[in-house]
């Protein structure tokens, strides 16, 4: 089996805390691994070691077999890989095509001195959020004046644009209600049909069984297990979180 990132026998600590221990996470290309857990099991401290943005205590990470040492989440990102937090990044105070090129801007050159190229930059804004289905009226419009689902949209459609392998989701749909949810959860299938490999976190068990190809469960810290989807269903899963146990049944 191929995996597009693999991070074996990870373990961390802050302190006294022991965060992450000796837990090994593998990701199929062009798959939604849901990575599900209660508060305190290890979900964030292991995405944001994916990320750069924490360093780990021991263990490997490879990306497409090959080894890597992820210094820092700009390093992370110039590899492919780009996560989407639950505060989102997006700076209220600009428009919908600046929080998308956001340090990534497009530049042309005016006489001897560059400039942005905002045509270019409302151009390629548009046309990627259409391939999600993103419906935006104005791409000048204040990110203030959005919606939640919204702005969750403009989110995943950033690092969708920009995320070459990996796209890792951090509770996408927490703050949002009923319908701006379901939009969410079709971006992301949608993500998946261009070719993305995504790492979605989330303590709904509906939106994980409605995207997700497989389970990974930790639990404490420690990985408990992972399942398919068609082997499994959610009380074996909310088990499987709750007390640590691997149901055996005959799904």
């Amino acid at each position: 089996m191929a995996f597009i990132v693999e991070a074996r026998n990870i373990c961390k600590r802050f302190g006294k805390v022991e965060a992450l221990d000796n837990v090994t996470l593998q990701l199929e290309e062009n798959e939604i691994l849901a990575v599900l857990g209660d508060n305190g099991a290890g979900k964030s401290t292991l995405i944001k070691i994916l990320a750069g943005a924490v360093k780990k205590d021991s263990g490997e990470i490879f990306l497409e077999g090959k080894k890597i040492d992820i210094e820092d989440p700009m390093h992370a990102k110039n590899l492919g890989i780009e996560v989407v937090y639950q505060d989102l990044a997006l700076i209220n105070c600009l428009n919908v095509y600046q929080n998308l090129f956001l340090a990534r801007e497009i530049q042309k050159k005016f006489g001897f001195i560059k400039v942005l190229d905002k045509k270019a930059m409302e151009k390629q804004s548009n046309e990627k959020l259409a391939e999600l289905g993103v419906s935006i009226k104005n791409i000048r419009a204040w990110v203030s004046k959005l919606s939640g689902g919204q702005r969750q949209s403009i989110a995943v459609a950033k690092a969708a644009s920009f995320g070459k392998k990996i796209v890792i989701l951090d509770e996408p749909t927490a703050a949002l209600g009923v319908k701006e949810s379901r939009h969410v959860l079709e971006i992301v299938k949608k993500l998946k049909a261009q070719g993305a490999s995504i790492i979605i976190i989330t303590h709904n068990m509906e939106h994980a069984f409605t995207v997700a190809d497989r389970f990974f469960v930790l639990r404490l810290g420690r990985k408990v297990g992972i399942k398919e989807k068609l082997e499994t269903n959610i009380d074996e899963i909310v088990k499987m979180i709750t007390s640590g146990a691997i149901v055996q049944n005959n799904i």
